[in-house]
């Protein structure tokens, strides 16, 4: 299973893509509301959650956590409690952690990236406190998934898809969405 956390000003097309993709993929993927289940995007459209952040479960089931970029978004998971705990256990339990656009700065925040090779938004290389910063759109080093923006959302998607199917099925989903 894998949760999409939402935050009111997350960015649409970072958090719908990696949604979309691994839903065609056949992995269950639960949206997860921070702040309710009402959320509003950064560019004002509204969504309504699977379930709010103080309903998950971190357990055996759960594969992967997603955070979406955007701002404010990204400041308003980071503030989540419950997405810190997400992903403490993530990290703690060899589960992955994808985060896109200014997202991953809150795993540069944690520490999460020192060492290892990560990219973000343009700018924000400063947050990603340790980490080697990558010149490639989408960035795996372990057990966490970087990219740099909306702009690579359906690529960053079809990673998320590959590491939790194959790279079989992440490439005819691919060629079926027409960017492969």
């Amino acid at each position: 299973m894998v949760y999409v956390f939402l935050a009111n000003g997350f960015e649409e097309l970072e958090a719908l893509s990696p949604i979309d993709v691994l839903r065609r993929a056949g992995v269950e993927t639960v949206t997860v509301g921070v702040g309710g289940k009402n959320i509003t995007a950064a560019h004002g459209v509204k969504f309504t959650t699977d379930i709010a952040q103080d309903e998950i479960k971190l357990g055996d089931n759960l594969e992967m956590i997603v955070l979406p970029g955007g701002m404010p978004g990204t400041n308003n998971l980071e503030a989540s409690a419950n997405v810190q705990a997400a992903i403490d256990y993530c990290s703690a339990n060899d589960r992955y952690v994808a985060a896109i656009c200014a997202a991953p700065k809150i795993l540069g925040a944690k520490g999460l990236l020192n060492g290892r090779k990560a990219i973000c938004f343009p700018g924000f290389e400063g947050d990603l406190k340790g980490a080697q910063i990558s010149a490639e759109p989408v960035v795996q080093d372990g057990r966490f998934v970087t990219a740099k923006g909306a702009g690579v959302a359906i690529e960053f998607a079809l990673k998320l898809a590959a590491l939790l199917t194959s790279d079989e099925k992440a490439a005819a989903l691919g060629k079926s969405l027409q960017c492969r």
